[in-house]
């Protein structure tokens, strides 16, 4: 019989930001792979939702609120799987927060520091406490969710595009320490894709429109587009893939 190399079988996976879009697909799609998922993000009736949905089909996950802008919320969450299930197979840092659309100039301190503390003060230390659950193991998978305006930045999301840019070297500093540990860091670059976090561009007309036009693929994606490659990233068929930063974009950035 052969094996099938995206069995996740137990593997414990803990993704953030899992209460709707891309976090949820990912969840689901992990679930439906053998993984036993924790699903959070701040508010805990969202994430049952997506457990309930989990279960219907078969799967295996529980719900667990954690704003990853705030360190005890961090530490909470990974005494909890420190304790509950002595190991961590999977993380995946998909939460993230653009609460400013505007003019970079027009930047103010309250969205600059919100924006940091969850893009990139939660995905580095939640990104510290799996790394050490996995180090104990000798194995584990991190996947960061970061964005194409990592790379190029996106029109009057500044802040965001910053943080991103940041994401992708920290995926690479993580992945050049934590390889010798038996811990891959790989990263997620999407491209416009369908949820409420990207409501503000669905929402602008003229914008969408401009954004579909430079898309070789003429359209926008679904959140199921992107948890296929965190799927690949997480299994043994990546077995040897560490510190890529892989664009799921449509040809956006080409």
């Amino acid at each position: 019989m052969k094996k099938d190399i995206f069995n996740l079988e137990g593997k414990v996976a803990l993704v953030s930001g899992a209460s709707r879009g891309i976090g949820e697909e990912i969840a689901l799609l992990l679930a439906e792979h053998g993984a036993k998922v924790i699903v959070s993000s701040r508010r805990i009736e969202d994430c049952q939702s997506v457990v309930q949905k989990i279960v219907d089909n078969g799967g295996v996950a529980e719900a667990h609120s954690c704003n990853i802008g705030k360190i005890e919320d961090i530490d909470e969450i990974f005494d909890y799987i420190k304790n509950k299930y002595k190991k961590l197979d999977i993380l995946i840092n998909n939460a993230a927060a653009n609460p400013y659309f505007g003019h970079i100039l027009d930047t103010d301190l309250s969205a600059f520091n919100k924006t940091v503390d969850v893009n990139l003060k939660g995905y580095f230390f939640m990104s510290i406490a799996g790394g050490k659950l996995m180090k104990a193991q000798g194995s584990g998978a991190i996947v960061n969710v970061a964005s194409v305006n990592g790379i190029q930045p996106g029109i009057n999301q500044g802040i965001y595009s910053i943080t991103k840019a940041a994401v992708i070297n920290m995926t690479k500093s993580f992945a050049k320490e934590c390889g010798p540990l038996g811990i891959r860091v790989n990263a997620l670059l999407p491209g416009f894709t369908h949820t409420k976090f990207a409501s503000a561009l669905f929402n602008d007309k003229k914008s969408y429109e401009q954004l579909i036009d430079k898309i070789p693929l003429k359209r926008h994606a679904e959140p199921r587009e992107m948890a296929g490659t965190v799927l690949y990233l997480v299994s043994d068929a990546a077995s040897y893939t560490n510190g890529e930063c892989i664009v799921v974009d449509g040809g956006l950035t080409l």
